[in-house]
């Protein structure tokens, strides 16, 4: 219960194109997150204008970021020891990323081409409070609150 294996296991299911994506969300949650260290902070990036914690569901996943990392950058990113820290996921989306105070939300095994899951700053993912959808209207009336 709540391991990374678990964790991935429901990203290949969605990436598949089964399972359910509330059970996905529900796996993040209880699973242990490994987030490598960053000049002092965690590991993030910024796209679309989003800032993603980069998260990994075992050491053999942050080691495969790391390579693919020391190519991308031309460094030896790939032979150093990696420091990081080990989030259950419900407090990655419920604490962290609230804390970020910008639109935040947690990208899964990013150096992983079929294995990796972006996990947006959406309703029904992170606290409603900073959910970058939490004031638009949803299909079949309402509010996404």
């Amino acid at each position: 219960m709540g391991d990374g294996a678990a964790l991935a296991d429901r990203i290949a299911e969605r990436r598949a194109g089964v399972g359910d994506p509330g059970a996905l969300v529900g796996e993040l949650r209880r699973a242990l997150v490994l987030v490598p260290y960053d000049r002092g902070g965690l590991w993030t990036a910024e796209f679309g204008g989003i800032r993603w914690v980069c998260g990994f569901t075992d050491e053999a996943a942050l080691a495969r970021f790391a390579e693919e990392r020391a190519v991308v950058a031309g460094t030896e990113d790939a032979s150093r020891s990696w420091e990081y820290a080990a989030f259950r996921g419900a407090r990655l989306l419920d604490e962290v990323i609230p804390a970020l105070g910008v639109p935040a939300g947690v990208a899964v095994n990013v150096a992983d081409p079929d294995g990796s899951m972006l996990f947006p700053p959406v309703v029904g993912i992170v606290p409603n409070a900073v959910a970058v959808d939490a004031d638009v209207d949803v299909p079949g009336g309402g509010r996404g609150l």
